[in-house]
Formats: structure tokens, sequence, C-alpha cells
């Protein structure tokens, strides 16, 4: 594998520096965001200052931006020193080009806007770069730290904050919802519906906290009172329109994806806690985690940071800019906005890659742990009924070897753990024009080659 032979090639650095007058201290990282390389007994790494560098493919027109550690000498090293990290660092960056270019072809078919890309193990991130344009009427190139409507991809945040509770033994997921929130007690099931008469009858049993995490139980995917925004009601308002709607089928017999369900799970959240989830959210995962940039309302100078949405243009050629239908503007307006636990977060890369790491390492990440290994496994295993066929765990779709999330404009993250590594692919699509939904599927085999191949 590329990292081990890089492994080597860091044991000869640091020799080399070790042998040129370098006094051991703390610890060194080596790292361009393509491979990194830890080790304890030097302080010559410390300290590392991150930059982006801009560059465009030979025989492109699309920026292409990597995240390549740049700052790469101490103060101490000789230009000796230097040279050789530099070419160190060099080196590192071939995995990241070569991802770069297997999706850049798309980006110059007008058939994919930009993308942001990030490949990452349980420890370091490997690669991190970003393509194309945020946007594309103002030529503003995409960066690796562009900020995107992740979506559904907020659901597994709030499965993994409901279950914090469940670690602290304050929700049990086979409780009855109505237990946390007696709005629910009564709800009953449709037996038959048409246009002109609706029976009703009560259901075997009421909806479960495991039933709305799993999309099975019979909640709709949102309620009538949810238009023409699904952002523009409280929390507790909206989980209330779900009790005094009926179920579309008995708990347990069907799945059907739910933001309702996960909402309601947000709800629960808050009336165990004292808490409102987003304060939640913030005190528990978000801050705890270094997600900075992870929010239901970004900030003005986080907003000028997002990129800009699109769809297939006319004939289905080329890209029209597009609004997010879903959600109420302006992004920054808390008074007006309220949190979408199933669907309304932004984000970046690199916070998505550091919840994804806490839970590929069994709920703990640098020495704090979050969720219990048991949790975790519940949250990440199938935990719809073998009678279905679909196999989605707590917010995590779990088929195969890979557990994760997409999101409604096409973004996607998820934790290959055949391979043992996350990948997350950030873009801003509403549909795509010719071939551009091939284009993620391009990032993963680029990966695969460069990093497990």
């Amino acid at each position: 594998m590329y990292c081990r032979s890089l492994s080597a090639l860091v044991v000869v650095l640091l020799t080399f520096v070790l042998a040129n007058g370098q006094q051991p201290s703390s610890t060194l990282r080596i790292a361009d965001h393509a491979c990194s390389v830890d080790f304890g007994a030097s302080a010559i790494g410390q300290n590392l200052l991150t930059s982006s560098s801009k560059k465009t493919m030979p025989g492109s027109k699309t920026p292409v931006y990597s995240l390549i550690d740049s700052h790469l000498y101490h103060a101490d090293f000789t230009k000796q020193q230097q040279f050789y990290l530099t070419a160190f660092a060099t080196q590192l960056a071939e995995p990241t080009q070569s991802i770069n270019a297997a999706v850049e072809p798309f980006v110059d078919r007008e058939e994919l806007a930009g993308a942001v890309m990030l490949v990452a193990d349980k420890s370091r991130i490997l690669g991190h770069s970003a393509v194309g344009f945020a946007d594309i009427a103002q030529h503003q190139p995409m960066r690796p730290d562009s900020l995107f409507w992740i979506a559904s991809q907020s659901k597994p945040i709030t499965a993994a904050a409901l279950m914090m509770l469940v670690d602290e033994g304050s929700v049990n997921v086979e409780d009855p919802v109505e237990k946390y929130l007696p709005e629910f007690h009564g709800q009953m099931v449709v037996v038959e519906k048409d246009e002109e008469h609706v029976l009703l009858k009560k259901p075997s049993h009421p909806i479960t906290v495991k039933n709305v995490l799993s999309h099975t139980s019979g909640l709709p995917f949102r309620s009538e009172l949810e238009q023409p925004t699904l952002d523009r009601l409280p929390l507790a308002d909206r989980v209330r329109s779900y009790a005094m709607t009926p179920l579309d089928f008995e708990p347990n017999t069907k799945y059907q994806y739910s933001n309702a369900g996960i909402n309601t799970a947000a709800r629960i959240i808050e009336v165990v806690s004292g808490m409102t989830f987003e304060r939640f959210l913030d005190e528990r995962l978000f801050r705890p985690l270094g997600m900075s940039d992870t929010t239901f309302w970004p900030s003005e100078t986080q907003a000028a940071r997002i990129a800009k949405s699109y769809k297939p243009g006319k004939n289905n050629n080329g890209l029209e800019e597009a609004t997010i239908s879903q959600i109420q503007y302006p992004l920054t307006d808390r008074a007006n906005r309220y949190p979408m636990p199933a669907g309304g977060l932004f984000s970046s890369a690199a916070d998505l890659a550091k919840f994804y790491q806490m839970v590929a390492n069994g709920g703990q990440v640098e020495g704090r742990r979050y969720l219990s290994d048991a949790s975790v496994q519940q949250m990440t295993s199938r935990q719809t009924p073998d009678s279905l066929p679909n196999n989605y765990g707590f917010g995590f779709s779990t088929g195969g070897n890979q557990i994760g999330h997409g999101g409604a404009y096409s973004t996607n993250s998820y934790f290959d753990r055949q391979h043992g590594l996350i990948l997350i692919w950030l873009v801003q699509h509403a549909g795509f024009p010719g071939d551009g939904a091939k284009a993620q599927d391009a990032f993963r085999q680029a990966v695969l080659t460069n990093f497990v191949n």
C-alpha cells in the first residue's frame, strides 16, 4: 500500500534529521493530507501550518485545490533538511492529484459544478482536495473548506446524540415514544383510505424509539404542516403534528423513509435532556469533536463559503444555478428558521471526517469517549426486521461493508469497513446532466486504486 512505503521513507527522513542535530522531543507528524505518518520523539513536525495550494491540471480549465502542508520546516532546520521535507510532501501529494484527475473531467464537461473530496482512516486524513467551482457565474473555485447543506447526512448525527442518552440510561430504544412524548398516546393507524373516507384502528403496539430511528414506525415523511419548507416551525410543533397524524402502516411491517421519525427522536432528546436540540449537539458533539463548521444557521462568514446549488440546464445540457427548495432563506435567519434534525445541517468535509472517525473508532477519538461500543454497534448494524428488504440501522444505512448516509443534494459520506477508509463526497446538485452522477464512483475508484490496490 502507498502509505506503508511512505512509512519507510519517513523513517529514513527522521533518521537523517536527528543525525543532523535535531533533538528528540514531543511528537512528529508529517502529513500532506494525502498520507500522514505519526512518530513520537521529535519536535520538528510540531505546529505544521496547513495552507491551500491552487493548481490547474494540465490540459484542463478546472481549478483544483489540494491541502498541502507548505510550512514544513522548523526554524532550526538547515536548508538541506528543508529540501528533503519539501520533497517528501511533494511525493505525498501524488494520490490526491490522481483522485482530482479522476473527477475533473466531469467538471470540464459541465456535468458537475465542483466537489470537495476527503479520504481518511480511523486516525488521520489521507487526502483532502477540491475541484471545480463553488460559484460558476462568479468563477469562484471550490475549496477544501467550502460548506454544504448536508441534508439527510444529519440523520446519523441525530441518532448518535440520542444514543448518548441511551448510554446514560435516560432512554431505552425499546420504549414506546409516548413514554417520553405523551402527545403520541392513542395514535391510530390507517386501515383504508380513498378520496371519500379514511378508516382507522388502534395499532398492535405504539411506535417505539427504535421504530422512529429505523424508519419502521409508519410515520410519514413529513406532516401537512411542514409546507412550503421543512424548517418553518419549532421542533416541538412539528413533532406534535406527527402525533396527530395517523400512521401509514402497522409499526415494523414496512420501511418508509421518514424525516418525521428522526425529528421525533430529536424531540425526545430535548425533553429528556432539558436542552434545545441544537444546544445538545453543540455541547455534547460539535464543540468536543472540533466540528466548528457544522450548524443549522451558518454565520455570515460561513454563508459566504457555502457552495452554490445546481441542477441540469435546459434539455439536460449544462448546469443551471438553483436554490435549496426544502429550506428558507436567508440561511443565517435564526428568527424564522428552526433546526431540522433529519436534514437541516450545514457542514464541511473536515467536520464530517471527525464525526465518522469517532464512529469508526467505536465511539471514541483522541482519548475521549462519546458513545459506548454497544451503542455504536447498534447504530451501525441492521435494525430493520429480517422480513424487510431494507438494511438500515439507527440513522445509518448499513448495507454491505459500508455504513453512512447520503443527502438530498447528492452529498454522501460513509465508512468502508472492508478497507478501513472514510470517504466524504460533497457536492451541491439537484440532479446531474449527462454522466455527472458517475463522478462519485470515479472518486471512489480512484481512492481504492491509490490507497488500497
